[in-house]
C-alpha cells in the first residue's frame, strides 16, 4: 500500500520492530520559549509567584513528561532514559527552556525531549497564568540529536 514506515501493507498503523537495530549512545536537544510581559519577568525576579518555586516545578514537570512520552504519543517506544537536563533562563522577557535527553537504546530520544520542553513551557504558562493573560509558548523545536544508523543532526 504504502512505504510509511508506521502503517502496513494494508495502511494500518505499527509500531516499528527495532529489534534488528544496534544500541548506540542516543541524545536529544530541544528548546521552547514562554514570552510574557516584563512585570511578568520582575515578580519571577523576586521569587514573588503565587503557586511557588516556577524553575523547580518546571523542570520536575519536564523530566516526568520525558518519561511518559511512550503513553503520550502513539507509536513512540518505551525507552529506558538515563538522563533528562531541563535547563530555564530568562532572556528579556521570555523564558527559556532547554531540554536534553539521553539514553544507550534501539531508537532516538527526540520525542523525549521535544515532550519534555513542552510540558515544561505548559507547566511554566500554567503557574504564570493568573499573572499574565497575554503569556505565548513559542518555538518549540528540535536542536540536535546524536546516535543511531542517521547519526548526528544539528538545526542550522
Amino acid at each position: 500500500m504504502s512505504k510509511f514506515s508506521h502503517l502496513n501493507k494494508k495502511g494500518e498503523a505499527r509500531m516499528i520492530n527495532v529489534d534488528e537495530k544496534e544500541k548506540s549512545k542516543r541524545c536529544a536537544i530541544a528548546e521552547g520559549i514562554v514570552r510574557v510581559k516584563s512585570t511578568t519577568i520582575k515578580k519571577i525576579k523576586k521569587d514573588n509567584l503565587p503557586k511557588g518555586d516556577l524553575f523547580g516545578t518546571a523542570r520536575i514537570a519536564g523530566i516526568m513528561a520525558a518519561k511518559k512520552t511512550s503513553e503520550l504519543i502513539p507509536l513512540c517506544h518505551n525507552l529506558s532514559i538515563s538522563s533528562v537536563i531541563i535547563e530555564i533562563k530568562l532572556v528579556k522577557n521570555d523564558i527559556y527552556v532547554l531540554g536534553t535527553v539521553k539514553c544507550y537504546g534501539k531508537t532516538g530520544v527526540e520525542m523525549e525531549a521535544l515532550t519534555a520542553v513542552s510540558v515544561s513551557c505548559l507547566t511554566i504558562y500554567d503557574m504564570l497564568k493568573g499573572l499574565d493573560k497575554d503569556a505565548s509558548i513559542t518555538n518549540i523545536q528540535l536542536l540536535e540529536k546524536s546516535g543511531g544508523k542517521s547519526g548526528d543532526w544539528k538545526r542550522k
